[in-house]
């Protein structure tokens, strides 16, 4: 990839980052139940890894 990247390919970068994070702690007992003890990883849709798995932006 270039070292100099255009803004438009950094946003959506930046967007696909984001989209990879941890759901919020908070989300685990609203979903599951107080109690019960699951990653929060869990309840985020997509699962994407820079390194195992590209993104065609």
């Amino acid at each position: 990839m270039a070292t100099h990247k255009h803004k438009s390919k950094k946003l959506r970068l930046v967007k696909l980052g984001r989209r990879t994070r941890w759901a919020p702690l908070w989300t685990v007992p609203k979903v599951h139940g107080k109690g019960k003890r699951v990653h929060p990883a869990q309840h985020t849709g997509v699962k994407r890894h820079w390194r195992r798995t590209k993104t065609k932006a």
